[in-house]
């Protein structure tokens, strides 16, 4: 069995292709079990699940939580960010659903904030600053969450940059805005009380939202976990796009060792097209109820 627990749609998040198209393409593809997990909003879940159950996919609920952590032997204590997967809770909990729209108004402040930070820095550059149209044009691109990815395209589009990496790196991580401060105890008890399970996501990505802005050592990874996360969490993403072997297997070797739920996915934002293709073993599927 074909099996992606870690997908990002358009309709909900920041991926590139539909809810539709995204179940669409996963048949095609022969996936066998799969999970949209898009970031912040359950919105897309019972459409995803009616989908998939159509073509004869197993689906499973879920959502990606970005969580601000700290510890005090890292970073002089100062906050990141650690992004945490939730798995087969109840989409109609009160508790998460209000959580997670107040997540979403945020993020519409904070989009306007960073606008505001990008344009000081457009006046020093004598570059005309973007205007309440732009933010509007903005927003009428995005059919799900509106993120700094999103601002990066536009910025493509009217020929400020050259590439969406390029607008981050001269605007968009200078003139960033914290997000929401979801923290680790709150995630959890939230994704927990809706009757759902959750997971550490990509703990070694090197270039996402990981343990790697603290520490590239898996052993002081493994510490941090041990000391400041496991009692929050149910399992760990053993299985991701960007893991090398030995990531991988170090990982699976902590969770047998803890006692944790071993999941696995491409994290497909469909740019390019990574669904199904990492090889996440079939005993994943049987840790669920499905």
């Amino acid at each position: 069995m074909i099996i992606d627990l870690h997908i990002h749609s358009k309709s909900c998040s920041d991926g590139n292709l539909t809810v539709e198209e995204i179940v669409k393409e996963a048949n095609t593809r022969n996936i066998g079990l799969m999970s949209i997990t898009d970031h912040d909003s359950i919105g897309c879940q019972e459409r995803a699940m009616a989908l998939a159950r159509k073509s004869g996919i197993l689906y499973i609920f879920g959502v990606e939580l970005n969580v601000t952590f700290s510890h005090p032997g890292y970073r002089e204590g100062k906050p990141t960010s650690l992004d945490f997967l939730g798995y087969q809770f109840n989409i109609r909990n009160k508790k998460l659903k209000n959580k997670l729209q107040q997540i979403g108004e945020y993020r519409e402040k904070r989009a306007t904030m960073i606008l505001e930070k990008i344009n000081a820095e457009f006046e020093k550059e004598g570059i005309e600053g973007l205007t309440k149209n732009d933010l509007m044009a903005i927003q009428n691109s995005v059919d799900g969450v509106l993120g700094r990815p999103h601002i990066a395209n536009y910025l493509v589009r009217k020929g400020i940059v050259k590439t969406t990496q390029e607008a981050f790196d001269k605007y968009l991580v200078k003139c960033d805005v914290p997000k929401y401060p979801l923290y680790l105890e709150e995630a959890s008890r939230l994704v927990r009380d809706a009757g759902g399970i959750i997971v550490l996501a990509h703990p070694n990505d090197p270039h996402g939202t990981s343990l790697v802005q603290l520490t590239t050592s898996l052993d002081k990874q493994m510490e941090i976990i041990e000391g400041s996360i496991l009692e929050h969490i149910d399992g760990v993403e053993c299985w991701h796009s960007r893991n090398d072997a030995l990531t991988t297997n170090r990982y699976v070797k902590f969770a047998e060792k803890h006692g944790l739920i071993m999941t696995g996915g491409s994290d497909c934002h469909q740019k390019p097209i990574l669904m199904g293709t990492v090889k996440v073993p079939e005993f994943v599927a049987e840790q669920f109820a499905l």
